[in-house]
């Protein structure tokens, strides 16, 4: 097969892959946004001494994030940055009602954007 030959298959086989991309790129965003948001719950959370809804965001967070740096900072940089927020405001801590529910909120943008893969067949 000749070069141009090759070159003709490679670009028609990437034309579909590159018209994706700024879509995967969407999504990605609006995944690192999802676990940002469940990051900045489980600073407040932290910060009020909530340690149900604390460590319902950490098993949230291995459940549905993909285990990369990205993400992993994403939320330890959103927890910092609610955890600072929370105890250098002179407001009070939400009561648990609350924080659950944006505990709830967090979860339900996080399962449409990293959906939970069923486990496989045995």
């Amino acid at each position: 097969m000749k070069h141009p030959t090759r070159l003709m298959i490679l670009l028609s086989l990437a034309a579909p892959l590159a018209a994706s991309l700024p879509a995967l790129a969407e999504d990605l965003e609006a995944a690192v946004a999802a676990v940002r948001q469940l990051g900045a719950v489980n600073g407040q959370a932290l910060a009020c001494a909530e340690k149900a809804a604390a460590a319902r965001a950490k098993v949230l967070m291995l459940a549905h994030s993909p285990k990369t740096a990205r993400f992993g900072a994403a939320y330890e940089e959103a927890t910092q940055e609610a955890y600072l927020a929370q105890t250098r405001a002179s407001g009070t801590c939400p009561d648990t009602r609350a924080l659950d529910g944006k505990l709830n909120d967090a979860a339900q943008k996080l399962q449409a954007t990293l959906p939970i893969a069923p486990p496989a067949a045995k």
